[in-house]
């Protein structure tokens, strides 16, 4: 990780923890928060080198949003259409999510891809629209495994990145990359691995948005962060910091990544 990008571990719930779930989940987690958290880690989240998101269902928006509003807990959305409003039946807007208070959203997400068909066309379409209306995005992209062990990882990125990046830079664009072989099968990414697809896709950055932009742009990794591998991985000059899925979901664990993080600040 480079310091003056500082570090980001954001929780990705996926479809888990109903709101009932979600308040006590974050109840834990503040009542936890100064036992697990050391005062240098404490002091981190404080001054904003590092932070911390939760990503819950769409009905779990507004009970975190309550649950989590005195402390440094940020909450998003998982799938936000690109469309301000429409015949879209089962989706929900940016003004919506404005109107409950929340800023942050994520696209492209593997499973988004996989299970309900989007592309990297609608994952621009999406990132262009909610930075536009001024939220965080944390855009996702990554190679299967199939795609990998044909070498195919960096002409997949690639195309994923060319064709899915919004056409200006926005300082409120975040990556996620996810190698789809690793999330939810226990396999990781080795930390040299992960260095070597973020710097990858920093130097496509580059290509499309100059290199202060892409110096600028944190990449996160999304693909089995534990707090077992967190401090490993976030110790490549790449890797600013995680987008957890099944880690992220116990307070104490949770918790415990965003200690190891600390831990190197």
């Amino acid at each position: 990780m480079e310091a003056s990008r500082g570090v980001l571990i954001a929780g990705n719930w996926k479809m888990n923890h109903g709101p009932k779930e979600t308040r006590s989940f974050a109840a834990a987690a503040v009542s936890q928060w100064k036992t697990a958290l050391s005062e240098k880690t404490r002091a981190a989240i404080q001054s904003g080198r590092l932070s911390a998101h939760v990503f819950p269902p769409s009905v779990s928006l507004e009970s975190a949003r309550d649950a989590f509003q005195e402390t440094a807990v940020t909450v998003g959305a998982q799938n936000v259409h690109f469309e301000e409003k429409g015949a879209f039946t089962g989706e929900i807007s940016g003004p919506m999510l404005k109107e409950i208070g929340v800023g942050w959203t994520l696209v492209g997400h593997s499973e988004r891809r996989q299970y309900f068909g989007e592309t990297n066309e609608t994952v621009k379409k999406k990132a262009e629209s909610h930075l536009r209306q001024g939220f965080t995005a944390v855009l996702c992209f990554g190679e299967s495994r199939s795609e990998r062990e044909a070498g195919e990882t960096n002409s997949v990125l690639e195309n994923q990145l060319k064709t899915g990046l919004p056409a200006e830079w926005n300082q409120r664009l975040i990556l996620a990359y996810e190698p789809v072989w690793a999330i939810g099968t226990g396999l990781t990414a080795t930390p040299e691995q992960a260095e070597e697809a973020h710097a990858f896709s920093r130097s496509i950055l580059a290509d499309r948005y100059g290199r202060e932009a892409a110096v600028r742009t944190k990449i996160l990794y999304g693909g089995s962060m534990t707090p077992e591998n967190v401090r490993d991985l976030l110790k490549q000059p790449n890797v600013d910091g995680g987008l957890v899925g099944g880690a992220s979901l116990k307070p104490e664990s949770f918790l415990a990544l965003l200690e190891g993080a600390g831990s190197l600040l």
